[in-house]
């Protein structure tokens, strides 16, 4: 199959008139409730929680469009921040004898409010434990049909599970990339690009200019995003953003580090935007090689990707991208060069063992359904004989 009819067959959409309605459905009622709750910064409760469930409704095709539009939502959640940071920093600091700050911390609370109450009510879990009202029972059943549970009830809080994670390669393997994913991002966080205009030797940039131009930043990341998302579910191969990451962590520290003009720097800050696009791509990786195994192994690992990440996180920018090393970075983009490298390893690492496993889960499940069949046709055999037999007796 061309390019070209991949292209159209990903636009085509479902199959049938009811995987249409149903993919709607879950389009409105979760995105609605995930893009939501991220562009207001719920990030922290619900980033691993949403990639699980996301995956669990939602195919190989369908699923990196989906996981881009989430993940975007939060970079667009940024822009709308530093927007609303500027307007209540020139409209309301002072007002009632209160700083601007504690009016933002007000206003973000009102309006979490209603996304709250509206994931209550609407937000509608697995297809294996739904009990969404806008989901008929046939609805339900398509949901489990496109993507089955090989093995379901697993319980988690035992030593046999905990040693079937530490023994899995998908927790060793998906947790170190994304502490790299996670790690080349500090290259692309708007604050360095803020800093970098804060003690630029040269020019001055106003209060209003330092909140305002690093949202350029997140702009390139929700395009870059949704691209990548859409790419990878038509065509695949969701480890090739993990390629262009890197060696776009490597050209941006190389720019920033070198004596170029602000122009350029400016222009790297920017590019290195387009390093957020991993956020899906990644954990749709995840949720792709995961599919052939238990749910509860599939969320402690997703889990564990976005707890690892975040740890990272806690400490890297505190030693490679210290206040005090602006403009320049030195040691933060020394750092940025060798991820980039160990990246590009690692992810050709994940290919190999992604493949290797996936032609054994596959003959595995091919000979679990042959048995299967050949079981049925044995009953169905011994059945016919019964009654051969019953009507000779008569």
């Amino acid at each position: 199959m061309s390019p070209f009819s991949d292209l159209r067959q990903h636009f085509k959409g479902a199959s049938t008139p009811q995987e249409k309605r149903l993919v709607l459905k879950l389009d409105f009622f979760i995105l609605t409730f995930c893009c939501l709750a991220y562009f207001i910064y719920f990030e922290s409760c619900i980033f691993a929680g949403t990639q699980y469930i996301l995956g669990s409704w939602y195919t190989k095709k369908e699923l990196g469009q989906r996981t881009g539009l989430f993940t975007a939502s939060g970079l667009a959640g940024g822009m709308f921040g530093g927007f609303l940071q500027t307007a209540i920093y020139s409209s309301m600091n002072g007002l009632h004898g209160m700083p601007g700050w504690k009016w933002l911390f007000i206003i973000s609370g009102i309006i979490t409010l209603p996304v709250a109450i509206y994931g209550y009510f609407f937000f509608p879990d697995t297809p294996s434990n739904t009990a969404a009202f806008y989901l008929s029972e046939e609805e339900i059943k398509l949901a489990q049909e496109r993507v089955p549970i090989r093995e379901e009830g697993e319980k988690i809080l035992t030593w046999s599970f905990i040693s079937r994670i530490l023994h899995s390669w998908y927790f060793y393997g998906f947790c170190f990339l994304w502490i790299l994913g996670n790690t080349s991002e500090s290259q692309s966080n708007q604050s360095l690009l803020n800093l970098y205009m804060q003690s630029h030797p040269t020019e001055h940039y106003t209060v209003f200019q330092r909140n305002n131009y690093p949202t350029g930043v997140q702009a390139v990341g929700v395009v870059s995003t949704l691209l990548w998302a859409t790419s990878t579910d038509i065509w695949g191969r969701r480890w090739l953003s993990g390629y262009y990451v890197a060696l776009t962590a490597i050209a941006n520290a190389a720019i920033i580090r070198a004596p170029t003009s602000t122009a350029a720097k400016f222009g790297a800050y920017y590019w290195a935007g387009s390093i957020y696009c991993i956020q899906a791509t990644f954990f749709a990786w995840a949720n792709d090689s995961m599919r052939n195994e238990s749910p509860a192994l599939r969320a402690c690992v997703i889990a564990c990707m976005n707890a690892a990440g975040n740890c990272f996180q806690a400490w890297w920018p505190l030693i490679f991208f210290r206040a005090d090393d602006a403009p320049q970075f030195r040691k933060g983009m020394i750092a940025m060069i060798a991820v980039g490298i160990v990246m590009m390893i690692w992810v050709t690492v994940l290919i190999f063992m992604d493949r290797r496993l996936s032609k054994k889960q596959i003959q595995v499940i091919e000979a679990v359904d042959a048995d299967s069949h050949a079981e049925a046709g044995l009953s169905a055999v011994k059945n016919v004989d019964s009654r051969d037999k019953g009507s000779t007796d008569k």
